[in-house]
């Protein structure tokens, strides 16, 4: 697809959610710009059959893929290892990858993606698999201690700072960008995004953001339309589109039922998840901390003092705390993974902030029964935003302020600096992470249960999707929701400076303290975790995270 078409596709689009507000039901949402996004992408020619062949594997509502699914899906996608490897030419080489295993997927798929590369190049892998909750330490030791035991690393942008920064990781050949069309990334995912002083390291194989993903029967539902009138709330029963509605919503829901279950609002993970969960706090917050005006939400560029502890996020705590009580039991040991696959998808709660693996698993695992009642659109916006400068909240002449979360820019293959004395390790190690990151197998990856999302301009053809057996309403839905929080021009983007998850990390331990109620206030926990966070900055070095933030918001 050509910049310009996609540009104006994503002008069209900037006002879609506007034009929705209040809509209700799948249906009435896919009305907004289902023609003109099908009509404006053209469908891919030279790889079309190809495409649309791997796209039938094993089929959308056919359940969920399986290792042998994975590795048909690895081996049509060897065209570009055989146009630049020879067969065998890596015979005993060795590599070892370290990855994720959540919920059975990543590291998992990499397995069944590289069987048929190893076949053809006679390399062999080796395997470090890691639970979410143990990545970051695990990211970490390594940095820490300069001794990386892997040649290749499934990592987020945010660890660039302390990989890219330190020397860790190799710099990516110039046959490897051309393999894998860099051209093609959404421009978000573009530089400076992998790279580091002006050398490139990262093959992306996603792009994250978290979107707002809500049950359409629960809105289409009567009788919570006559309740909801009946006890003199303020407009329709409808979907939420600020988080003021959101928290509205919630407690309205709290104690009835529908279709003979407990409803539920919002799902807020209140367990840790290895500095991950700190991301769904912060989707809660970028609508009331992210003024359009500034573009820092996270600390002061100038001193890196936390804003953490503002008025913006001391709300949005106060907003979990809340609602605890109209959760779902035991919602106190409920992490992400646990809000997003065990109960979202399996059936329980009508609201949810996640990844858009949500989207890509509704209608294509077998964990989940709500595919044909969810609907999706960006981040909850707020009708006051905080204005950090001033020091006040503000009422926007525009309206609600919206920020979607722009959280962890996305998973990346690295390869490591220590392969970069073997050049035949080093061809070997890029070649598998450039089959991994490649244009095709990127499709399959956003279309099924991956882990991944869409990521690069290519992904918004929707005629591949419909023909690959997806609903043209739905998945119009999905990919809008996702286009529209990449090119948000107010979106909330993390900075990729040293020791990110560090702040997390700490940020997370004080969150369930202050759940549990260990705090006295919301108020005191933000405190508590911006004190961490000003003895975290210390420890690193106060002035060059300084020049680092402000390198990575554009100052």
């Amino acid at each position: 697809m050509k910049s310009h078409v996609y540009q104006r596709l994503l002008a069209m689009q900037a006002s879609r959610r506007n034009v929705l507000k209040g809509a209700v039901g799948a249906g009435a949402l896919a009305l907004g710009s289902a023609s003109g996004l099908a009509t404006l992408v053209p469908r891919a020619s030279a790889q079309g059959s190809l495409r649309a062949e791997m796209l039938k594997i094993p089929g959308v509502g056919a359940g969920s893929p399986t290792d042998a699914d994975w590795q048909k899906v690895g081996e049509l996608c060897l065209g570009g290892t055989k146009a630049t490897v020879q067969e065998g030419e890596f015979a005993g080489v060795q590599l070892t990858f370290m990855g994720l295993n959540n919920q059975n997927l990543h590291n998992f798929l990499f397995r069944g993606f590289l069987k048929p590369w190893e076949a053809y190049t006679g390399a062999r892998i080796n395997w470090i698999d890691l639970a979410q909750a143990d990545y970051n330490a695990r990211l970490q030791q390594s940095i820490a201690t300069g001794t990386v035991d892997f040649d290749i690393l499934q990592m987020g942008a945010p660890f660039e700072g302390d990989v890219c920064g330190k020397g860790l990781a190799s710099v990516m050949p110039d046959w490897v960008r051309d393999l894998i069309e860099m051209d093609d990334y959404v421009g978000y995912l573009k530089e400076p995004v992998g790279t580091w002083d002006g050398k490139t390291y990262r093959i992306s194989i996603d792009g994250d953001c978290h979107n707002f993903n809500y049950r359409t029967d629960y809105f289409e539902n009567e009788d919570f339309a006559k309740a909801w009138k009946d006890e003199g709330h303020a407009g329709d029963w409808a979907v939420p589109t600020t988080w003021q509605q959101v928290q509205e919503v919630t407690k309205f829901l709290k104690g009835k039922t529908i279709d003979g279950f407990p409803a539920n609002g919002y799902l807020d993970p209140l367990k840790g998840w290895g500095g991950f969960g700190f991301y769904f706090l912060a989707s809660r917050a970028t609508a009331y901390a992210k003024h359009p005006d500034d573009s820092a939400w996270l600390f002061d560029p100038d001193t890196m003092k936390p804003r953490v502890n503002n008025e913006a996020w001391v709300r949005a705590i106060q907003d979990v705390l809340d609602v605890m009580d109209a959760q779902p039991p035991d919602q106190i040991n409920a992490d992400p993974g646990t809000t997003g696959f065990q109960q979202f998808l399996a059936g329980t709660g009508s609201m949810l902030s996640w990844w858009g693996d949500i989207g890509s698993s509704a209608k294509t695992s077998d964990s989940s029964i709500v595919g044909d009642v969810i609907g999706f659109s960006t981040l909850p916006g707020s009708d006051d935003v905080w204005n950090h400068k001033a020091g006040k909240w503000e009422t926007l002449s525009s309206g609600p302020n919206f920020a979607p979360n722009m959280a962890y820019i996305g998973w990346g293959v690295y390869v490591m600096a220590r392969v970069d004395s073997d050049s035949k390790k080093q061809k070997a190690a890029w070649s598998a992470a450039a089959h991994l990151g490649g244009k095709d197998i990127s499709l399959w990856c956003a279309a099924y249960p991956s882990g991944f999302q869409p990521y690069r301009n290519s992904h918004f053809n929707i005629p591949e999707w419909v023909e690959a057996g997806y609903d043209e309403a739905f998945i119009d839905d999905y990919l809008s929701s996702e286009a529209d929080s990449y090119n948000h021009p107010n979106a909330a983007i993390e900075p990729r400076i040293p020791g990110i998850f560090q702040y997390y990390s700490v940020a997370e331990d004080e969150l369930a303290k202050t759940y549990a109620g260990q705090y006295a206030s919301a108020q005191e926990g933000a405190d508590k975790i911006a004190e961490a966070w000003e003895r975290i900055t210390d420890q690193i070095g106060r002035d060059n995270q300084i020049k680092l933030y402000k390198a990575s918001l554009g100052i």
